[in-house]
């Protein structure tokens, strides 16, 4: 049976009504099936809409109006999702550029990656160390004094954080120059100097 229209005014109904009739669409997109997350998006949207719409052309049956509008929305979405992935796809079956052929633009890429503003300095030179110097864990861990399963933690957290990271794009010049002084300086000063370290950057 559709909502009476009853409470009304200039055309609109009241705030209260709507708010009465926001759970129950909502409970009827769920039902059928829709995410509620996706459903209270669409809803709320709809909400919108009805507050533009309304007062020249008020519905019949609201509760039956919100319901259709935030289908829509939600086919919407779904289209847009959907063409999104596509080019994703197509992106993705897009032939890759051939591997370079010189290794130390490799290597400089590399450096790059590790040296991501993202990181504390330590874990910028101790991915380095890791990934471009060759260094295994408990040989990094010896040149920062630090346990070695406490080293290994913070190399995995520094992977962590570069996960979903875009590596394609020009990394910061100057951090780079600053962890390759940190490794410098660390393989040639003090008491039990670690002068591979050094030769490692220099390398």
């Amino acid at each position: 049976m559709p909502d009476a229209p009853a409470g009304r005014r200039d055309g609109v109904p009241p705030e209260a009504a709507l708010r009465a009739l926001v759970p129950r669409v909502l409970a009827g997109l769920v039902r059928r099936g829709e995410d509620f997350h996706d459903a209270e998006e669409a809803l709320q949207e709809a909400l919108v809409e009805a507050l533009r719409v309304w007062p020249a052309h008020p519905p019949d049956d609201p509760r039956a109006w919100l319901a259709t509008v935030a289908t829509r929305r939600l086919v919407d979405a779904r289209r847009a999702a959907t063409a999104r992935r596509r080019r994703e796809e197509q992106v993705d079956a897009e032939p890759r550029p051939a591997p370079s052929t010189e290794v130390g633009d490799d290597t400089l890429f590399l450096l790059f990656c590790c040296c991501h503003p993202d990181l504390a300095p330590t874990s910028q030179v101790a991915l380095t160390l890791r990934a471009v110097g060759g260094l295994s864990t408990r040989e990094i861990a010896d040149a920062f004094y630090v346990p070695e399963a406490t080293m290994a933690q913070r190399i995995s957290r520094a992977k962590r954080t570069l996960r979903g990271q875009r590596l394609d794009r020009p990394g910061d010049l100057a951090v780079v120059l600053r962890v390759l002084y940190l490794i410098y300086t660390a393989g040639h000063a003090g008491p039990a100097a670690r002068i591979d370290l050094a030769e490692r950057r220099s390398a």
